[in-house]
């Protein structure tokens, strides 16, 4: 946010609160003078004035930048109050709002324009009030010793305003800057994990195979073809991994809500594999790394669902609470026995739940798999509180 906004937003305050103060002091004179006319006059003049320049300042910020401008306009208004009032209690609060008006703009130079505003009132007081009141008559005292305090205090207040308010701006922005730096930096790594763990290994072993490939044709013909097909299979597996990363970064999109997600990923998996999801999302904003953590939890246990349990019903539950965000997904398939340690199924080629397990550690949750033969499968995902 520009500090010309803000100042925009603090000068429409002063205009509106210098304008019910002034109009209400104006409505007060009505019955104690014999002609309205001037105290209905100045009630137009400030209610035009004010909302033409809260119209001005909503539209186009920018122009507080013009403050010798802003300023001559206003104290023009203020003269034009003072003739109208003929010096009343009306031209006074015009006076001391045009000074929180300067306090805003220039901010401590502003006491330079309290001084004059202040000055002119003690030159209004002395012509104008002076024969209306007794010699030595204390209200009059009394008056003219407040009013410059009045005008220094609103001038010095609009500065004060204006100075916290510029920089309760600035440290948003930088909270705001830090927070999507730590978000592309969250984001790097995420990406730097999933290539390493997919793509990289598989490219890994395509290189040692092709570099033993030249060796091979001259001395093992036979080694060769089998090298060359392990290169082959190697890339397309490559390709296949890349492409299974893409599709994962497009299963999310943080700025929907993440039941929404939630169900658009059954819905879709449901289309494919024609096994029916029953979803129960409840509405929840976790962060973008616990977001897409699940999100390929859930599509990973779906895709189970269908490669190995045979199922035919899948549940779907998102919930969050007290103790954090829990999803669960369980199956009616085919089951199968679950180890005690989760990592003894990389010996059965069930990389899919171990992956499932080190996504839920990556966000400080926790995953827990229920399951045996012939009775389904469940898989439980809890992420704490403090992470959702």
């Amino acid at each position: 946010m520009h500090p010309s906004v803000a100042r925009a937003a603090l000068g429409r305050a002063v205009l509106l609160g210098r304008a019910a103060v002034t109009i209400v002091a104006a409505a007060t004179g009505l019955r104690l003078v014999p002609d309205p006319r001037p105290a209905l006059l100045v009630a137009g003049l400030v209610a035009a004035t004010t909302a033409a320049g809260v119209h001005l300042l909503s539209r186009d910020p920018q122009v507080v930048l013009r403050v010798p401008a802003i300023l001559a306009v206003d104290s023009l208004v203020v003269v034009a109050i003072l003739v109208l009032s003929d010096g009343g209690v009306a031209y006074y609060c015009a006076a001391a709002g045009a000074s929180a008006l300067a306090g805003v703009l220039l901010g401590p130079r502003a006491l330079a324009v309290a001084a004059v505003h202040a000055a002119a009132g003690y030159a209004v007081a002395a012509t104008v009030l002076a024969p209306e009141l007794a010699p030595g008559d204390p209200t009059l005292a009394g008056f003219v010793l407040t009013f410059p305090v009045t005008c220094v205090l609103a001038a010095a207040g609009g500065a004060a305003a204006t100075a916290a308010l510029t920089r309760s701006v600035e440290l948003s922005v930088e909270v705001v800057a830090a927070a999507q730096r730590t978000a592309a930096a969250d984001e790097r790594a995420r990406l730097a994990r999933e290539l390493h763990d997919s793509v990289a290994k598989t490219l890994r072993g395509v290189s040692f195979a092709a570099l033993a490939l030249p060796q091979s044709l001259r001395r093992h013909p036979d080694l060769a073809e089998r090298l060359a097909a392990t290169v082959s299979d190697g890339a397309a597996a490559a390709a296949r991994e890349a492409r299974d990363l893409v599709d994962g970064l497009r299963l999310d999109r943080p700025d929907e809500d993440f039941a929404a997600t939630v169900t658009g990923i059954c819905a879709r998996w449901s289309g494919r594999s024609g096994v029916p999801v029953d979803v129960v999302a409840d509405s929840a904003g976790p962060g973008v790394a616990v977001r897409y953590e699940l999100s390929r939890i859930l599509q990973e246990s779906l895709d189970n669902a269908a490669r190995h349990a045979a199922a035919r019903r899948v549940t779907v539950r998102l919930s969050g609470g007290p103790g954090g965000l829990r999803l669960l997904v369980r199956d009616d398939g085919r089951g199968f026995a679950v180890p005690a340690d989760l990592l003894d199924l990389r010996a059965a080629d069930r990389y899919g739940i171990v992956g499932m397990a080190e996504r839920a550690r990556a966000v400080s949750g926790s995953l827990h798999v229920v399951s045996a033969p012939g009775r389904g499968t469940t898989v439980e995902v809890l992420v704490p509180a403090w992470r959702a």
